[in-house]
């Protein structure tokens, strides 16, 4: 057997290294020193200004409609930056917690044409971080003294088809835990291979395989689900589903740790900050450079599986994961809707769930 690092082990060093600030090597056609935006620290910065004279910064498109940008790559956009870049620009650029006290952030120089697969690369593994998509990629024609400090690499293609791959999750363990809804419930923790967080799956009652199981797709949010933020509905339907498992003797609720519609609890934070500038959920996801849903359902269709549930009366409001469940070989037999009351902090947020993301409210 070998102990050389699989393509997902190396992928999972990458995303740890960038998550601190370290930059990774992408390599396809050609390589390519990839330093990301949030983490990036004035030392770093001036360590690659020697190593090359082109330098680009790597934005999603749809950061780069909110600067007037177009995004002649299709999916993302490369800035030339010039020689005199510091790092108050390029993360202000990056992030738009400035575009209002600082607008005037150009004139920019775009490159178009060519190969973008590293860039391409680089933007999905920090998405997979939970980072803002923004990167600073430097081409380098030898690598090999920044291998020799044990700076993890990376082949492009390979680690897109991987990042596209359906993470295999294992039930690591169970334990009986029980709520006030449901006496009789029982935690499962599963483990992704990619070495990413846990994700749970609370089991009410006794589960009938025989008959369709009703099941609560459940993204983590902190701020509603433990300290009871009004800003959205996540703990009152946590709540909810919770209890209408147990008044129905039985169910199962998988709660993926997915915080932010999958952009993570700081992204998250970013994009509140925003709203309280006047963007809505949608605008504030993209104006940080995501799109408006970056959750992976599959995990939940994983989850069922590995349970051997088939056939569900799922618990939503949002058709896109009736989709995915069937998509995934989950078979949907039933819509049960689970509808909250809204208060007058979250009813902007839920006409826009209902209007841009389609919710059935």
């Amino acid at each position: 057997m070998s102990l050389g690092l699989t393509p997902m082990e190396n992928i999972a060093r990458a995303r740890s290294d960038l998550r601190m600030g370290l930059p990774v090597i992408v390599k396809a056609d050609r390589m390519a020193l990839c330093l990301p935006v949030e983490t990036l620290t004035s030392e770093r910065l001036e360590a690659i200004r020697s190593l090359a004279d082109e330098h680009l910064l790597v934005l999603t498109d749809r950061r780069a409609r909110t600067l007037k940008l177009a995004a002649y790559d299709q999916d993302l956009v490369r800035i030339d930056l010039p020689m005199s870049f510091d790092k108050r620009w390029v993360q202000s650029v990056a992030d738009p917690s400035t575009d209002l006290s600082y607008p005037m952030k150009g004139p920019f120089r775009c490159k178009r044409g060519g190969e973008v697969s590293i860039e391409r690369t680089i933007l999905a593994l920090l998405k997979s971080a939970q980072l803002l998509p923004a990167a600073i990629v430097t081409y380098i024609e030898d690598p090999a003294p920044l291998i020799g400090q044990y700076l993890t690499e990376i082949n492009a293609s390979l680690t897109l088809k991987t990042l596209s791959q359906e993470v295999g999750l294992n039930d690591v363990i169970k334990a009986r835990v029980p709520i006030q809804e449901a006496l009789n419930s029982k935690l499962h923790i599963f483990r992704p291979d990619d070495g990413s967080i846990e994700h749970f799956g609370f089991e009410v009652g006794k589960l009938d395989l025989s008959q369709p199981i009703l099941v609560r797709l459940h993204s983590a949010c902190f701020t509603g689900d433990v300290l009871g933020s009004l800003k959205c509905d996540c703990g009152p339907q946590l709540r909810g589903a919770l209890r209408h498992m147990g008044e129905a003797g039985s169910g199962m609720l998988l709660y993926l740790n997915q915080e932010g519609r999958g952009i993570g609890l700081t992204n998250k934070m970013r994009a509140y900050s925003l709203q309280d500038e006047g963007f809505d959920t949608v605008e504030a996801n993209h104006r940080l450079g995501f799109e408006d849903d970056e959750r992976d359902f599959r995990l939940g269709a994983s989850i069922l599986k590995e349970m051997g549930v088939r056939c569900i009366r799922l618990m939503t409001n949002n058709p896109a994961k009736i989709e995915m469940m069937e998509r995934q070989g989950i078979t949907v037999s039933e819509r049960v809707p689970l509808i909250i009351k809204p208060n007058a902090q979250n009813v902007h947020y839920l006409a826009t769930k209902a209007k841009k993301s389609q919710h059935l409210l």
